[in-house]
């Protein structure tokens, strides 16, 4: 195995990763090739109810013995923060309608990312309410209509608390408070239970996040991204559950821990229920297509004459790692960066520490590169001094080609005898070429899955190092490096296919890295450059080196 041969095998690990990214995109729910079959698979497996079971085990619950919901109403309370715009339905308390304030839907326009939504062609919205013998949301009659103090609320800088209020007919009040947070994302939802009656309540809280299956985006070939739900518990810190999981199998766990959510690319929306007692985690498909996950309290028991408070929280923004991680425990993992998150959280954690300094993502990626690069070095030393011998040594090695011909194996041997003469070792320059494979696959999902690299600009034509290269310059500058890079190495001598593809490698890069992220691509071509310099460096050394030698001989 030599050098060229080395960068084959790692471009055809790189292609098939990707090849293998593409395939489980397009097998993953809500992909327009699967969104029929999705539809006609959950025929015999749905429920046409917003309101869970309080029983323990919610899959063998009939559906006709669940009650049936109205349509949303037409009044609700509109809250705007600095950071959120939401709409909360008065009939449920619902929250039916989230724009995330600090980040436009498309780089360069004014309309602003839109989480949550209640269209007819696409429900995304986050439920709760209380069930139970004494739920509210789980009469007959429907789901409650509160009564509420004003219409709008706005201010960026102050908390605001939005209190909605159903009083029974026996004289229980509840009241549903949403507090909002200048800055933050969670929004704290809060059930005060008052018993004005001569009888013990007894109620469960649940908090579910119902989302039509088929309307999201799942990425591309060379940018898959996951779309789908998952949880927390006990037993798992984070597991992901999509759509055909919640066909096939309804959630139903047990857990003192954790959390329910649904997923897209950078954004996240999730409830957080209390932690330390007995939650109930479930999932189920209402209405023939759209999934549901969500948690369900023990059982509150409110004695006659008294009151009780019942709280949770509700994440509705990006996935922001830091802020997610202060609020509940693995919720930061909704980052998902595969199976290299032990080497793409430090990376992203050295690039978020080299952009506080430079306040640019792109310096702070070129840093990194730098940085990398460094700590390598001792490896890749051994690779180009490897590859400078093996250069060195051409001359030699096409006198043998013209001495033995077609005669492979006195060629063989003939070669195994020079580079155990000079002292080159063919194999020394294939370690440090395989460790840069898993950085940069996780450099890849660093920049996949950081919101905070998002419209990030970089300089001049380059505006959103999370996209690809508008117009192309990076890949081609890349593809330039990469070409000169061969001419410094030594080329293939064997196989005149092999002698064929390794030409056409910077070529085939170079069309490859048309649609990576520009951020990738960046990284990439200094590390070429890096390379570049670096070689010439130690090919110069070496050379001279040898100079000296034949001079001292004589």
């Amino acid at each position: 195995m030599n050098s060229p041969r080395t960068i084959l095998f790692i471009a055809f690990l790189v292609v098939s990763f990707f090849l293998y990214q593409n395939w489980m995109v397009e097998t993953a729910p809500g992909t327009k090739a699967n969104e029929t079959a999705t539809v006609t698979q959950s025929s015999n497996n749905t429920e046409n109810s917003d309101v869970p079971s309080s029983g323990s085990a919610a899959a063998d619950v009939p559906e006709g013995d669940q009650p049936v919901v109205s349509q949303q109403s037409e009044t609700t309370i509109r809250v705007r923060t600095d950071v959120l715009d939401v709409e909360i339905d008065t009939r449920g308390g619902d929250v039916v309608s989230t724009e995330l304030l600090k980040f436009a839907k498309d780089l360069g326009t004014e309309e602003r990312f839109q989480l949550l939504q209640n269209s007819s062609n696409n429900v995304y919205v986050a439920q709760s309410g209380l069930i139970g013998p004494d739920g509210i949301d789980a009469s007959g009659d429907g789901r409650p209509s509160y009564n509420y103090e004003k219409e709008s609320y706005q201010s960026e800088t102050d908390v605001i608390e939005v209190p909605l209020t159903y009083t029974t007919e026996s004289g229980a009040i509840y009241r549903k408070v949403f507090t909002f947070t200048p800055g933050k994302y969670n929004v704290d939802v809060r059930f005060e239970v008052e018993n004005n009656t001569s009888n013990a309540l007894n109620t469960q809280f649940y908090g579910q996040l119902k989302r039509s299956m088929g309307t999201g985006e799942s990425g591309s070939m060379i940018m898959p991204t996951y779309f789908g739900a998952a949880y927390s518990h006990d037993d798992d810190k984070f597991e992901k559950y999509d759509f055909d999981d919640m066909l096939d199998k309804k959630l139903n766990v047990t857990s003192q821990t954790g959390w329910v959510s649904m997923l897209e690319h950078y954004f996240v929306s999730a409830w957080i229920p209390e932690q330390g007692q007995p939650n109930r985690l479930f999932s189920r498909v209402a209405n023939g297509s759209q999934a549901i996950i969500g948690v369900i309290y023990p059982m509150t028991e409110i004695q006659a004459g008294s009151s009780k408070v019942i709280e949770s929280q509700l994440y509705l923004g990006p996935k922001d790692q830091d802020a997610m991680a202060q609020i509940v425990e693995h919720l930061d993992l909704t980052v998902d960066y595969g199976f290299l998150w032990w080497l793409a959280q430090p990376i992203f954690k050295l690039l978020q520490f080299l952009q506080s300094l430079v306040i640019n993502w792109g310096l702070a990626i070129i840093l990194t590169t730098v940085i990398v690069k460094a700590l390598l070095f001792p490896l890749t030393k051994a690779q180009y001094v490897s590859m400078a011998k093996m250069r060195m040594l051409q001359p030699k090695m096409a006198a043998l080609r013209e001495r033995y011909g077609d005669d492979r194996q006195k060629m063989s041997s003939s070669m195994m005898k020079l580079y155990k003469e000079e002292k080159v070792n063919p194999l020394g320059g294939c370690l440090p070429m395989l460790l840069q494979l898993p950085i940069f696959l996780a450099l890849y999902w660093v920049l996949l899955e950081s919101v905070e690299l998002r419209h990030s600009a970089f300089v001049f034509w380059i505006q959103d190092l999370s996209t690809k290269d508008p117009y192309y310059i990076l890949p081609i500058l890349m593809g330039a490096s990469m070409f000169l890079m061969q001419r410094l190495q030594p080329t293939p001598t064997a196989d005149p296919m092999q002698q064929k593809l390794f030409q056409y490698m910077p070529v085939i890069f170079t069309v490859f890295f048309l649609w990576f992220p520009s951020g990738l691509v960046l990284y990439w071509l200094v590390s070429n450059l890096i390379t570049i310099a670096q070689m010439l460096i130690i090919y110069r050394g070496l050379e001279k080196k040898g100079i000296d030698v034949r001079n001292k001989k004589k």
